[in-house]
């Protein structure tokens, strides 16, 4: 049964905006992006919103919708009362390109950063053998979409645009993880992590968690692992020795802080 949907949707650009208020048609079973969509087909043609697959696995459709970040393809109408106003808006923390629109560029300059996989000398692809609990592990962290979600509600970079440059985020701290959890990887970036990446900026809120649309255990099986990592090299060296002549784990090559020259030619794609 359908109804008549109240809207309020951020109209604008990076010079500024409002609020603009619509009545949209809408059918039982629908999405926020579906009512965006009719809205653009229907009464303002020109409004722009990214989206790709309709499906949850793009991570093209962000965006805060009543103040919580959220796929709208993901965001069933179904959870609002028919007489609530939905109102949708652009990524806060991101500067705005235009409407619903933000620019994520930020991210990718981020993903950049990171050393890539470089497995054993001499180890070609093929011959690579894990054990299968090794795989689990880091599997969790692959099924991140890159919708920037977590990135969005870091109260980090969200509430202080100065932390940007030295704070990778949620996203990047599961990649960096699951990089440190691979036992075939000869990097150790931990060091890297600590002085150029800003996890000790981190204070374990859990937002980005509970917004993650792939229900990642972002803080709980990445960074708070990662953090006992970091405390371990910089401050507890022999804890770090022990470990390491007890484990069957691949050596690693420390990877310097910014400054020092890395070649990030040499890595390889994650197997």
């Amino acid at each position: 049964m359908g109804y008549d949907l109240k809207m309020r949707v951020w109209r604008g650009d990076e010079n500024g905006g409002e609020l603009v208020d619509f009545t949209v048609p809408v059918e039982e079973g629908e999405v926020v992006l579906d009512a965006i969509h009719r809205l653009q087909a229907t009464q303002a043609g020109d409004l722009a919103v990214r989206w790709n697959c309709k499906a949850g696995k793009c991570g093209s459709c962000s965006a805060e919708i009543n103040g919580r970040p959220r796929l709208m393809c993901m965001t069933r109408l179904s959870v609002f009362d028919p007489a609530e106003t939905v109102t949708v808006t652009p990524m806060r923390t991101f500067p705005v390109i235009r409407d619903l629109v933000t620019d994520v560029s930020f991210n990718y300059e981020k993903a950049k950063q990171v050393p890539a996989f470089k497995p054993p000398e001499g180890l070609k692809p093929g011959e690579y053998r894990m054990q299968q609990v090794d795989v689990e592990r880091s599997q969790e962290f692959r099924k991140c979409i890159e919708c920037f979600l977590c990135q969005n509600v870091c109260h980090v970079i969200r509430d202080h645009e100065e932390n940007k440059p030295a704070f990778a985020g949620p996203r990047f701290f599961i990649r960096y993880a699951e990089l440190d959890m691979h036992p075939l990887d000869t990097l150790d970036r931990k060091e890297m992590l600590r002085e150029d990446q800003g996890i000790g900026m981190c204070n374990i809120t859990k937002c980005c968690t509970e917004v993650c649309p792939e229900h990642i255990k972002i803080t709980d099986n990445a960074i708070i692992p990662m953090k006992e990592r970091v405390v371990d090299v910089k401050w507890d060296p022999m804890t770090r020795f022990l470990r390491r002549r007890k484990s069957p784990e691949q050596a690693r090559t420390p990877v310097p802080p910014r400054g020092a020259e890395v070649d990030h030619a040499q890595g390889a794609e994650t197997p």
